[in-house]
């Protein structure tokens, strides 16, 4: 159908036939031009052959669209942040302009550190922050709405002072921002001014709450491009050379008439505009949802903030039309394998071997073994192995060499082993007469690249998922000893420090503990031979330790002791203050550590702080540590996020790949089906020559990738392997083979009963 369409549509273009049929003919106008468009569209919607191609296009389509709608998105996100980040910037004047008291402060819930910004009016009719309709009363705190939902179970509603609210999106770079603001119960005193930033209002750029800690937009552009936007071009590239006999056919007719590669690209136009144009009107299915809430984006926990897409509508618009003219352009333009030409170059061969007294019968895959793929792919496993007997920098280049040259020759490694895997299903189906298992075999023999390519996107997209993951999961050796720490006795030490706390202070902090909580005071001044621990007799007792006047060596097995002892240095000593004597700090080297006889005090500790001084800090001991690598290691949500889709274009675009090259020889186990009485050969031909290997590969692949991440952490001496990340990559790898296998299997059994073959 496709061929006689085409064929009726060529006689009214106006294209002549010469007498040398390669000759190349000119179009005469732009009729020609459009009705050439037209024939590749009635032939792309009526031709059964292309209806992989098709489903290639649109799927490709599709990516590329929603990267380009991803790029779009971003850049409008951060325009938006900017933009808010400037609005809600204090504006820093001298005393005698100012109108509010602004000071930020940090703290974190969950490991996830957070900006407390306190404020305090000094004339009644100053402006508020942006995102909040009046300023806080004295004692209240105003939360974002993330950090009222995060630190609910952390008692945060009340940790600041009274609840009044949350802050509007205008004040906030994201929705998912976490800040607070603040207003302290009494005035700032005169002591704490220095801390202190006198304003005049807002709308200076100034880095303060999320903006901290994010990354600039060019990073997250670049990783996204290349963890998703490379692997989304490939399976555009795989789509538009994916070849169908009716194509083939059309091609053929076109050059016969001589028609040139304008009259070629113009027909391929017409037939890939249709799906092209569905997947870039798919793309925008996962757009709507947010333009009309704030989207959270799994695994991240980030939530887009909707009213910077929607003020961004014609960026998105140009960016999805933009991703429509290039996908056309590239399906038309890049180079395709010509039958013609193959069958040209074939014919030669076969001429310049008779010539040379050869025989010209048809090669079968070579019987020896190459041997410089295996070579070098040892020789890249071999410098992975000894890259950890290195140290620092020399270990990490040996390592990354390593990587680069085994996944050099990993292709050609990879179908020397899918080639003799081939030959083993085909042996095995020999012996147990089973038809499809020795076609499936012979198949997988001779044309193993379908196999490669998606065995090698597994390997390099598992990498690629990992290994950024190992990287972000460094903890460092303080962040290690916080983690062990904390393993060992939680939060039954806090500490406590402000340059604010006074004796008086501190009394009042202690009556505010809960039962079983006892307070120290440490002072780490330089001019001492030591840290020296203070506490009551009572409390020192608590610890194991002796009550003295005299600076005695902290020596004592209570846990808690071990850990502080550790943490301030081995030459910690404790001196027993007597009654009346009232505690006091040094105001630069001082703080409090609170030690309680149970688990779970410092939400009691914090809330009894902040009620005394404002802009205090309380911890664990190393929870600074634990805060800055728990940042790092969200990276590796990104990482998951891009990555995991990037995988998922890797994998269809092998699959799609896989697909159309099992069309091509489909045809060959006809007559097969006509002994046998049955079209079952297809489908088992089909797992065996696609689902077997590829779950083999699959597993070969979590293999490969969980020895290269073990030897990274080696390297690097720290981090940790994502399994669950891998085990879910792995587990999608799994199902894309049993997919392709029964999918391919039986769309070759309904082609070959719709051409009545069977």
């Amino acid at each position: 159908m496709a061929t006689a369409g085409a064929t009726t549509g060529l006689k009214t273009t106006g294209l002549r036939r010469r007498p040398t049929p390669h000759t190349p003919l000119k179009p005469r106008g732009r009729r020609v031009w459009w009705r050439l468009i037209r024939i590749g569209s009635a032939a792309g919607r009526g031709a059964p052959g292309d209806r992989l191609r098709f489903w290639a296009l649109l799927t490709a389509a599709t990516a590329v669209a929603v990267v380009a709608l991803g790029v779009a998105a971003s850049v409008a996100t951060y325009d938006g942040r900017a933009a808010r980040g400037q609005a809600r910037g204090p504006v820093l004047s001298d005393h005698r302009h100012a109108v509010a008291l602004w000071r930020e402060a940090f703290d974190a819930v969950g490991g996830t550190q957070h900006s407390v910004v306190y404020v305090e009016p000094l004339k009644s009719d100053a402006t508020p922050p942006p995102g909040l309709t009046r300023w806080p009363a004295p004692g209240e705190a105003v939360l974002s709405p993330e950090l009222a939902r995060a630190g609910e179970s952390d008692r945060i509603m009340s940790r600041y002072g009274r609840y009044a609210g949350t802050i509007g999106k205008a004040g906030l770079v994201s929705p998912s921002e976490r800040l607070a603001y603040v207003r302290p119960a009494q005035p700032p005193h005169a002591r704490e001014m220095e801390q202190w930033l006198d304003i005049s209002g807002f709308g200076r750029p100034f880095p303060m709450g999320e903006s901290l800690h994010s990354r600039p937009l060019g990073q997250l552009l670049l990783a996204l491009g290349v963890l998703t936007g490379v692997p989304a071009l490939t399976l555009l590239v795989v789509a538009a050379r994916i070849r169908s006999r009716a194509r083939d056919r059309r091609t053929g007719l076109l050059r016969a008439l001589g028609g040139t590669w304008r009259h070629r690209a113009l027909v391929t136009l017409g037939a890939a505009a249709v799906p092209v144009a569905a997947g870039t009107a798919l793309a925008v299915l996962p757009l709507l949802p947010a333009l009309c809430t704030d989207l959270r984006l799994p695994p991240t926990g980030y939530l887009l903030n909707s009213g910077d897409l929607r003020a961004a509508w014609p960026v998105l618009i140009g960016a999805l039309a933009v991703s429509f003219v290039l996908t056309l352009v590239a399906v038309a333009l890049l180079p395709r394998v010509d039958p013609h030409l193959d069958r040209d170059l074939e014919r030669d061969r076969d001429r310049d071997l008779e010539r040379a007294g050869k025989p010209t019968r048809p090669r079968t895959s070579p019987s020896a073994t190459p041997r410089r793929p295996l070579i070098g792919g040892a020789l890249g496993v071999a410098l992975i192995a000894f890259s950890q007997y290195l140290i620092g920098t020399p270990a990490l280049v040996a390592f990354l060499v390593g990587t680069v040259v085994m996944w050099a020759f990993l292709p050609s490694v990879a179908a020397v082993a899918i080639r003799r895997l081939g030959h083993g299903i085909a042996a095995g189906g020999s012996r147990a007469e089973h038809p499809g298992r020795l076609i499936g075999g012979r198949w997988t023999a001779e044309h193993p690249g379908s196999v490669v390519r998606l065995a090698v996107a597994m390997v390099i997209g598992l990498g690629l998922i990992s290994q950024p993951q190992v990287w972000n999961s460094r903890l460092g050796d303080k962040a290690t000893a916080a983690r062990a720490t904390e393993a060992r006795i939680g939060d039954r030490v806090v500490s406590v420090h402000s340059r604010d706390i006074t004796p008086a202070d501190i009394t009042a902090f202690a009556r505010a503990l809960p039962t079983g909580s006892h307070v120290l005071t440490i002072d780490t001044s330089p001019d001492q031979p030591g840290p020296l621990l203070q506490g009551s007799c009572d409390t020192l007792r608590t610890l194991g330790l002796a009550c003295s006047a005299t600076p005695r060596p902290a020596a004592s097995h209570d846990p808690r002791m071990i850990e502080i002892r550790d943490w301030y240095g081995q030459e910690l000593r404790v001196r027993a203050l007597k009654a009346p004597a009232e505690p006091q700090l040094d105001r630069l080297f001082g703080e409090l550590l609170v030690v309680a006889e149970s688990q779970g005090q410092k939400a009691a500790v914090e809330q009894a702080a902040y009620a005394l001084v404002p802009a205090v800090n309380v911890e664990t001991p190393g929870e600074i540590w634990l805060v800055g690598s728990a940042a790092k290691a969200r990276l590796n949500n990104w990482v998951q996020l891009f990555g995991t889709c990037g995988l998922a274009l890797l994998l269809l675009a092998g699959a799609f790949s896989a697909a159309a090259e099992f069309a091509r020889v489909q045809r060959a186990p006809a007559p097969l089906t006509v002994l046998t009485a049955s079209g079952s050969v297809y489908r088992s031909a089909a797992l065996w020559h696609l689902t077997v290997p590829l779950l083999i590969t699959t597993a070969a692949a979590g293999a490969v990738t969980a020895w290269h991440a073990t030897f990274f952490v080696a390297t690097l001496q720290g981090g940790s392997v994502p399994w669950g990340a891998l085990a879910a990559a792995l587990g999608g790898c799994a199902l894309t083979a049993v997919a392709l296998g029964v999918l391919t299997g039986r769309a070759a059994e309904r082609a070959t009963r719709a051409r009545g073959l069977k």
